[in-house]
């Protein structure tokens, strides 16, 4: 199997395809399989894609104290510098992101302090930013522990992580490591984005308001908003072809040099 020592530590990543380089990033309960269904129609269309395990998750190495790290000041500053030395060792000087939820913090902040190496940039049902402490956020909208989570969910944390999956979830429950404890907000930094960035959400997720999409739109200089009606958080999932098609679409006119239009909204029926 693919790994690569990063950090110190042993990171699972897999390369597919041929092309201009797309950088998939997981969101905060899964790993690099929750893109199985997506990026083979990628490849299809001549991308070479690169998905991998973030420190932690998945099959990559969690190290001593990673809870503590998960929870700690260093855990996004720490992610965009595993996602540069991949990104190096690969020998890839500039891609496109694609970051689902989580995964979409990672690439505002990977597309703010490396502006020249980010062709664009997809965030699909990523926070904006929040009114109340996180921590309070998580107990309102999270189911609080493993044991009380479906058995289908269960079952999916397991094939993901294996045997930590119940101790993952109760922690990322109390606290996902790039939102803090606090409060988020990425609006302050979001106009340092320069690359045309598609943001993608669902009208009825369960976590975050449809209203953090507009808060993207209208701070970045660049960007780009689509809207999945009757869809969920997990747009990847709910929204399978969609997801896809729209993604695509604009990683196309990209790519033919067509760019980023402002103020245009796409709204799907």
């Amino acid at each position: 199997m693919p790994f690569k020592k990063i950090n110190g530590f042993n990171i699972y990543f897999e390369v597919h395809g041929e092309g201009d380089t797309i950088i998939f990033l997981h969101h905060g309960f899964g790993c690099s399989k929750i893109w199985n269904q997506i990026y083979p129609s990628f490849v299809a269309e001549g991308f070479k894609i690169v998905m991998y395990d973030r420190r932690g998750f998945g099959q990559s190495e969690k190290g001593d104290g990673f809870y503590g790290f998960y929870d700690s000041d260093r855990y996004r500053p720490e992610s965009v510098e595993e996602l540069r030395l991949i990104k190096e060792w690969l020998g890839i000087n500039s891609c496109y992101l694609i970051g689902q939820c989580e995964g979409g913090v990672i690439g505002v902040d990977y597309a703010v302090k490396y502006p020249e190496e980010v062709k664009a940039l997809t965030i699909a049902s990523t926070q904006c930013y929040s009114e109340v402490p996180m921590t309070e956020l998580n107990v309102k909208t999270l189911v609080n522990t493993f044991a009380e989570l479906s058995p289908e969910l269960q079952a999916k944390m397991v094939e993901w992580h294996g045997e930590p999956a119940e101790k993952m979830y109760n922690q990322f429950a109390k606290q996902g490591g790039a939102y803090g404890k606090d409060y988020f907000d990425l609006r302050p930094i979001l106009h340092m984005v320069l690359c045309p960035t598609l943001v993608l959400y669902p009208d009825r997720s369960s976590i975050f308001d449809v209203e953090q999409s507009i808060a993207f739109y209208r701070h970045l200089t660049k960007g780009e908003l689509a809207v999945f009606p009757r869809c969920g958080h997990n747009t990847y999932e709910q929204r399978t072809e969609d997801y896809i098609n729209t993604i695509l679409a604009f990683l196309k006119r990209i790519r033919d040099g067509l760019g980023a239009v402002k103020p245009a909204v796409s709204c799907l029926a």
